[in-house]
């Protein structure tokens, strides 16, 4: 399986770590895969920052490379607003693109599940069902704090 992450634009610098730990242990969303599935990745950068101009065309440039399914990464939801054009994006890729999307990279820190549970971020049926895959137990959240 090849993938392509792209991560919110305010999160530029971001190296990818928790990421590529998540894959590498099959955590998050990344547990959708199975242990001995060989998964690649094939393409990470942001989403070019609001309103998300890369997203026109950096999935053709990872799909080129092999990519059949796109994450989005886990702090286009815990950032602070979550990203407002989230579904507008995976409507898009998904459309254009055929390819999935997929909501979500590393488990959610527990410091960011502490604030947007205070604030009512998430309490929506439709937020449930997008951060359903990197809400972690406990024990999870708190490793990647």
């Amino acid at each position: 399986m090849k993938i392509g992450i792209i991560i919110c634009g305010r999160y530029h610098n971001c190296a990818g770590g928790k990421c590529f730990r998540a894959l590498q242990n099959r955590e998050g969303a990344f547990s959708i895969y199975k242990k001995n599935e060989n998964v690649e990745i094939v393409g990470y950068t942001t989403c070019g920052g609001c309103p998300g101009g890369n997203i026109e065309y950096v999935p053709e440039e990872m799909k080129k490379n092999g990519a059949e399914v796109i994450h989005f990464a886990t702090g286009m939801v815990v950032g602070y607003p979550p990203c407002p054009y989230i579904d507008d994006f995976k409507n898009f890729i998904e459309e254009r693109f055929k390819m999935s999307v997929v909501i979500g990279t590393h488990p959610i820190p527990e410091k960011y599940l502490g604030t947007h549970s205070n604030l009512g971020t998430w309490r929506s049926d439709v937020w449930q069902d997008r951060v359903a895959l990197v809400m972690s137990n406990e024990e999870n959240r708190l490793s990647y704090n």
